[in-house]
């Protein structure tokens, strides 16, 4: 093809002339995904992924862009020739792991050694709900859920008894393909479409699993969780995700933990937080309390003069450390209780009380009731 004849590189990938080496590399794959001849079986696919590639090669590279930028397809020789350089100055293991990448993939890589001997099965994930005192102290649990697991009629093969899988007519029992890259005259190894790898085809599907060596199955085990979790934490089971195709290795299961909240008690790291609420007459003069812990209750001295917000720690009654040993506290946080409603009484003992401190009483709001809110930051 003459160079006037050649159609504007940007074009070609879909770019305007300004793209940054981004999405450069970013459009090339998706164009390349598009029209490589194993994907695309249109008469005029191996041109145009040829055009492409050409595309690539001068665009990616700084110092041939910047002359197609000036003088156009001239100036780069058309494919962005490099003399000797079979890559056009590229660096073959770049380019060619750009292509391999786009057009192999995992799967491709692990064909290179011949058929597979079967295809790990897919990790799963189970969320499981505890209760707060289950995640401190820990807790089995029996969890049941559906997995992929391999078919005992065939034994996993997806063949009808009897009638044993044959090789492959593609591939002839190796599990891949080779394909030749038209820009590099290269030889590019790619797992076979036709068995997906294994080198085998089924003549008669299993009636179990219609051929495809797995059934869906219901699963039930015990999960041992163990003390001091916290939420969003994962425990593995390994093996216990869906069973493997063809032989494969069977995937992991992961139980993510989501604990309940509790009516009174907060986490903070190990230490748990409570929140206990005082009257005004405990908090000046002073109390002895029993306060709940996850132990039980546990007796508390709170001093006179004990202010809002005070915080009293009692030792070793939080959670356990997940690794180590020990447990974290208890942190006890005072919040004090302003009367919105009193009695006749309450109200003559606190008129009283205002006397004695030489305020006087204004209203709920302005005058002593609402310094003692301020007091206590209310």
């Amino acid at each position: 093809m003459s160079n006037a004849a050649k159609r504007d590189y940007y074009e070609v990938l879909g770019l305007q002339k300004g793209a940054s080496a981004d999405e450069i590399k970013k459009a090339f794959r998706l164009k390349a995904r598009q029209y490589h001849p194993d994907q695309n079986k249109a008469a005029d696919a191996e041109a145009n992924f040829k055009e492409i590639n050409e595309a690539y090669q001068v665009l990616s590279d700084d110092d041939k862009r910047a002359l197609y930028d000036r003088y156009g397809h001239a100036a780069v020789g058309g494919a962005g020739g490099g003399g000797g350089d079979p890559f056009g100055g590229f660096g073959g293991g770049d380019i060619f792991s750009t292509i391999f990448d786009a057009f192999v993939g995992q799967q491709g890589r692990q064909a290179g050694g011949g058929a597979q001997r079967g295809i790990r099965g897919n990790d799963l994930r189970y969320h499981l709900q505890i209760e707060f005192e289950e995640a401190v102290f820990g807790v089995e649990k029996e969890i049941s859920f559906k997995r992929l697991e391999e078919c005992m009629t065939c034994g996993g093969t997806g063949a009808e008894p009897g009638h044993d899988p044959v090789k492959c007519p593609k591939c002839n029992g190796t599990g891949e393909v080779r394909v030749r890259a038209p820009l590099f005259n290269m030889l590019t190894v790619m797992a076979c479409d036709e068995c997906n790898g294994t080198g085998k085809k089924i003549s008669v599907p299993c009636h179990d699993c219609r051929g495809q060596g797995r059934k869906a199955a219901q699963r039930t085990l015990s999960v041992k969780i163990p003390a001091g979790v916290d939420e969003g934490s994962q425990i593995k089971l390994r093996s216990e995700g869906e069973g493997g195709a063809r032989g494969g290795q069977p995937g992991d299961l992961y139980v993510t933990l989501d604990i309940k909240p509790h009516k009174l008690f907060q986490r903070e790291g190990n230490d748990i937080v409570l929140e206990l609420s005082l009257n005004i007459a405990q908090a000046t003069l002073g109390t002895e309390l029993e306060v709940p812990t996850v132990d039980g209750d546990e007796p508390l001295t709170v001093p006179a003069g004990t202010q809002h917000g005070a915080m009293f720690r009692i030792k070793g009654k939080g959670v356990p450390f997940l690794r180590g040993n020990g447990r974290g506290d208890e942190i006890v946080v005072t919040r004090i209780a302003v009367p919105t409603k009193l009695n006749d009484r309450q109200r003559q003992l606190m008129e009283e009380l205002s006397t004695e401190f030489g305020g006087s009483v204004e209203g709920h709001e302005g005058g002593f009731f609402g310094k003692l809110r301020n007091a206590f930051g209310l």
